[in-house]
């Protein structure tokens, strides 16, 4: 009986889905136009300029992969200096930074993803970057760019509050939350697309571990969090679009 709680689950971390898919009946497969690369702003939003992410984190970076990994770890407390604009734009590159855009329906990235499809969007909660008023952000990586969705001085304790009072949070310079938008993975991928959804976040994840550990920052990763009340702090519907990951940064 116990194992039968976890059969669904289970099967989830297995690739037998591919087995049970027509491929040739894909989104993909019939022609239709894949999802946008990047999700669509409206035209009333603030941009703000971001330095060169690639030249900012080569700059930036003080340590060798190999030392990065070796020295590795999860980091919970954050000094008060503020991030600057320049090393948040390294470690936006780092996670989800566009190296080059080959087709309408493909780009690549600066971490690796099924098909190329990558299907995050990196949302921001900014509690001290220096030239960056406190609120919630986004990032456009096709322009390097941020938008400033919403100014609000108490954005790091909404967070921390939506994510069970893990109160790190809100003392973090800044919190990445990345959202999945599945149409873009499905579009090619169908019923299979859900499984390497969740393994390309790791991917994420992984390079902003290294990045802030090359560049002399702290960084932990969260998975334990509070899904409507992420999504509606992101402003996001939770069905097409939805929390899936986030991770504090900050001075160490």
């Amino acid at each position: 009986m116990p194992k039968k709680r976890f059969e669904a689950n289970r099967f989830f971390l297995k690739d037998a889905i591919r087995q049970q898919i027509d491929f040739s009946q894909t989104k993909q497969s019939q022609g239709l136009p894949a999802p946008p690369l990047q999700k669509p702003l409206p035209a009333d939003v603030q941009k703000i300029d971001l330095p060169g992410g690639k030249d900012s984190l080569i700059k930036l970076g003080k340590l060798p992969v190999g030392e990065a990994i070796a020295f590795r770890e999860s980091v919970r407390d954050y000094k008060k200096d503020p991030l600057t604009l320049e090393e948040l734009a390294a470690l936006l590159w780092a996670t989800q930074g566009v190296r080059s855009v080959v087709s309408p329906e493909t780009a690549l990235r600066s971490v690796p993803s099924a098909g190329a499809r990558h299907s995050f969007e990196t949302y921001l909660i900014v509690n001290r970057v220096k030239n960056l008023p406190t609120g919630l952000y986004r990032y456009l990586p096709f322009e390097e760019k941020l938008a400033q969705l919403k100014l609000d001085e108490q954005i790091g304790r909404k967070a921390a509050a939506a994510c069970f009072e893990q109160n790190f949070i809100a003392t973090s310079a800044v919190t990445f939350f990345w959202t999945a938008i599945p149409a873009r993975m499905e579009w090619r991928y169908d019923l299979a697309a859900h499984k390497v959804i969740a393994i390309d976040v790791g991917h994420v994840g992984q390079n902003l571990y290294l990045a802030c550990q090359s560049i002399g920052a702290g960084c932990c990763v969260v998975a334990a969090y509070n899904q409507e009340a992420c999504d509606e702090l992101l402003g996001v519907d939770g069905d097409e679009e939805f929390t899936i990951y986030l991770a504090t940064v900050g001075r160490c």
